[in-house]
């Protein structure tokens, strides 16, 4: 004979509830790992229907290269924004007359690395930065500027 076990409702509806929160939660939020030692942190949130600004975290998708498949999320901090003007001396960097740092002239693969041009913003496009050297960001032509239509959302560390 089995004996049938009973759920408080309860219980039940708790349940229900969590599952609710997260499935309809991954709709807004998403988590990544930093890899790589660009950034500080390890783990981030991404608030997805939050905009970005000059200052904030922004999660981003790759184009595809330099040993990084497409699709590949970066994190990287916006040092400027559509009107924004980015300016370059030899292959140092400046936004709005703040300096973001040097592109440097090789990736630690010894590959030759382009700095990326200087000029306005565009509208819907990023110039992103980290103070990390190896940073691969908007120093350079091979990042560039980031499209809005590669941004994923806002991104927070958690640690």
């Amino acid at each position: 004979m089995t004996r049938r076990v009973r759920i408080p409702w309860r219980l039940g509806l708790a349940v229900a509830a969590l599952s609710l929160a997260v499935f309809v939660s991954t709709y807004w939020y998403t988590f990544t790992i930093n890899l790589t030692g660009s950034l500080p942190g390890t783990f981030y949130v991404i608030h997805r229907c939050e905009d970005v600004g000059r200052g904030d975290l922004v999660a981003f998708r790759w184009h595809g290269s330099k040993g990084y498949p497409a699709g590949s999320i970066f994190i990287k901090q916006v040092a400027g924004v559509a009107g924004d003007v980015v300016r370059r001396d030899g292959r140092a960097f400046w936004v709005n007359g703040q300096y973001i740092g040097i592109a440097k002239e090789n990736a630690r693969d010894g590959s030759r690395l382009e700095a990326a041009d200087d000029g306005v913003i565009g509208a819907g496009q990023y110039f992103v930065a980290t103070p990390n050297p190896d940073s691969l960001d908007s120093r350079y032509a091979l990042t560039g500027n980031i499209r809005q239509a590669a941004v994923l959302g806002r991104a927070y560390e958690i640690f």
